[in-house]
């Protein structure tokens, strides 16, 4: 291993450990006020535990069961470093104000208390509530379909947290909209299918339906499962074809474009799989890509409508700031020259089952093939 490297990660955990001693410290402060605790040892014992579950029940398999405490954690360690450094200053300006300072300390540490509670349980129901977003576009080519129903549902990180009741939340979602085409623009699973497997999630994935057929491609996790030949037999069994840079045709009404995702360094161009295959021109051209990092290239090689996810709306808010300034479009529609270009917030979530500032959701699209102008309505 480099030395950089390893300066590297000395540097993150130092950080990490400090910031880890800052929430605890807080914590223990308004224990002490209000509850007059001594057990400081335990306290943080519990604290170091919390600290890495995520690490250690992914390195320990018997402590499995302690990454999904690790990822509910990451939820606290975002809102406690947000909320925590006000409180702090809050009792400042009490006890300049003459309050005395455990009072202070009760006070503003039970509002923040109450705070994080509140964001855990709103961001938990917009977790596991989905929604369904709806829009109507036009593609003026000529196809004797006449109009196009999609329902695209990206990133749902099947696994522990979302589980098998959320998997039946998306086949009951999909029974409401009815499309004609089912589209899953990867992170289907939460890195490694085995989780998947073991709750038998397939025989519910298998309940979808779609008269054109569903299909999907891979997403960043999963690459980092390592799995994918697993995955890829999994969604075999289950009737959903993986398009791993694959163009297909549909009917006589329109060309299916899947690319491998991103993390892939050899994954084909947009150029290649449309410009070398010599695809008809005529019929319109709908592509699935992971991240929605490449828009430009779409429209250029003639993509008409492209669906992504992999931003999640920035999953938990003020994080939708980052995602924003990272993608062209990280959430909702865009129309760029002919491309109509779609961003899911995705049905799942990744690390904790919060949603604060985004919902998950599916995506459904109504395509009309006309020969004129494109426009969207959106409900």
């Amino acid at each position: 291993m480099k030395v950089g490297r390893v300066l590297s990660i000395v540097a993150f955990f130092s950080i990490y450990n400090i910031l880890m001693f800052y929430l605890g410290w807080n914590g223990l402060v308004w224990l002490k006020a209000m509850f007059s605790f001594q057990q400081e040892i335990l306290y943080w014992i519990t604290v170091t535990v919390l600290s890495y579950a995520y690490i250690l029940g992914r390195m320990v398999k018997p402590l499995s069961a302690l990454s999904v405490v690790g990822s509910i954690w990451f939820g606290f360690i975002q809102y406690g470093l947000l909320f925590f450094p006000l409180a702090n200053f809050a009792v400042w300006i009490l006890g300049v104000s003459g309050v005395p300072g455990d009072t202070a300390v009760v006070w503003v540490g039970t509002v923040t208390a109450i705070m994080l509670a509140g964001v855990f349980a709103f961001g938990t129901y917009n977790a596991y509530s989905p929604v369904i977003r709806k829009y109507e576009v036009s593609i003026p080519k000529k196809n004797k379909m006449g109009k196009l129903h999609i329902a695209v549902a990206s990133d749902m990180h099947f696994g522990k947290l979302s589980g098998v009741a959320h998997a039946k939340r998306l086949v009951k979602t999909m029974e409401r909209i009815k499309a004609d085409l089912i589209l899953l623009p990867g992170d289907i699973i939460d890195d490694d299918p085995k989780h998947f497997q073991k709750k038998n999630m397939g025989a519910i994935l298998k309940q979808l339906h779609a008269p054109l057929g569903i299909y999907g491609v891979l997403g960043n996790h999963e690459y980092y499962g390592r799995e994918i030949p697993a995955f890829l037999n999994e969604m075999k069994n289950v009737d959903i074809r993986i398009l791993m840079d694959e163009v297909i045709q549909i009917g006589e009404s329109f060309y299916l474009l899947g690319r491998k995702d991103k993390t892939d360094i050899r994954r084909k161009t947009f150029n290649q799989l449309v410009k070398d295959m010599k695809l008809d021109g005529s019929l319109p051209l709908i592509a699935m890509d992971h991240q929605p990092a490449e828009l430009k290239e779409a429209q250029e090689n003639g993509v008409d409508l492209i669906v992504s996810g992999h931003t999640h709306k920035g999953q938990m808010a003020p994080n939708h700031f980052i995602t924003r300034r990272l993608f062209e479009l990280d959430w909702g529609y865009l129309k760029k020259g002919q491309l109509h270009a779609f961003v899911s917030s995705g049905f799942g979530f990744w690390g904790p089952p919060l949603r604060i500032g985004s919902r998950s959701e599916v995506m459904e699209i109504l395509v009309k093939f006309e020969g004129k102008e494109g426009r969207l309505n959106h409900e």
